[in-house]
């Protein structure tokens, strides 16, 4: 692994993180923050992350959402090819494996595992934030 890599992180770990920032999703924004991950994202996953994370029921600080929002720009922005394996159950989820394909170590991270099933992953390796974690403090 290099010394600063470039993942991909699923939305509902990004609203986890700003929910929570002593969890494993928050410890992971914290990378970010930190230039010690970096996020490997397209124009489809950054609107996806503005939608979302602007949703009235997530309730999230607007000097959270700016913060984050601003560091949006420098992180690794991609344009992804289409997804050469089999899809995930939910179509809208391969855009992140798209993106995964670019990633320097091929890494996404979600609260979602069931969402991506071993047989839809292709050599994207999946793992839930704890394990993230894990693997970015040994």
């Amino acid at each position: 692994m290099e010394p600063n890599p470039r993942w991909v992180l699923d939305t509902n770990v990004i609203v986890s993180g700003l929910l929570s920032a002593l969890r494993p999703p928050g410890r992971l924004l914290d990378m970010v923050l930190l230039r010690r991950l970096q996020l490997t994202i397209d124009d489809r996953i950054a609107a996806e992350y503005r939608e979302v994370l602007s949703r009235p029921k997530f309730a999230l600080e607007p000097s959270r959402l700016d913060a984050f929002f601003a560091i949006l720009p420098f992180q690794h922005r991609i344009t992804a090819a289409k997804w050469p394996h089999k899809a995930p159950p939910d179509p809208d989820d391969v855009i992140f494996l798209e993106a995964a394909l670019e990633a320097s170590d091929r890494v996404m991270v979600t609260g979602n595992l069931r969402h991506f099933p071993q047989g839809c992953r292709g050599p994207v390796t999946i793992l839930d934030p704890r394990g993230a974690w894990q693997r970015l403090t040994p």
